[in-house]
């Protein structure tokens, strides 16, 4: 599949994939100079890209696994979405959970897209729904 992208400043980098295998495209901190990120704050990031996400699927912008995990960084909102009508730069909002102060450098890879499938769907609203067996029972009904 071909997805048109464009940068909207030079020193942008095209996404790229770490492994032959890997389902997500790193995204890369289009700054100008280093960024620091105060602890328990969450700072929007440029890539200086904007994309063209085909029609019946979305971009998912999530977290890079060794950003998260060695310096508490991620996305703000978990995982974000890229509709396939936004035309936009594409701007990651990294949140810092770590209790310290966090730099992000130019062209760091500061989360990973995915480009992902979507059904659309009709709501119908009814007064009862099927049985089940598990039924209403929710959070943690399952088993931990």
């Amino acid at each position: 599949m071909k997805v048109e992208i464009k940068k909207l400043r030079e020193t942008a980098i095209i996404p790229s994939r770490g492994s032959e295998y890997a389902a997500g495209y790193d995204l890369f901190a289009n700054l100008d100079s280093p960024l620091v990120i105060p602890a328990q704050t969450t700072v929007k990031i440029g890539t200086g890209l904007s994309v063209a996400i085909p029609a019946g699927y979305f971009g998912g912008v999530f977290a890079r696994s060794g950003l998260a995990s060695k310096q508490g960084l991620r996305p703000s909102n978990c995982v974000g979405c890229v509709d396939s009508d936004y035309r936009g730069e594409l701007i990651v909002a990294l949140y810092n959970d770590s209790a310290e102060n966090q730099t992000i450098n130019p062209n760091d890879r500061i989360a990973q897209l995915v480009v992902i499938p979507f059904l659309t769907v009709e709501f119908e609203e009814t007064e009862e729904l099927g049985e089940t067996v598990r039924g209403e029972n929710g959070f943690g009904s399952t088993g931990i």
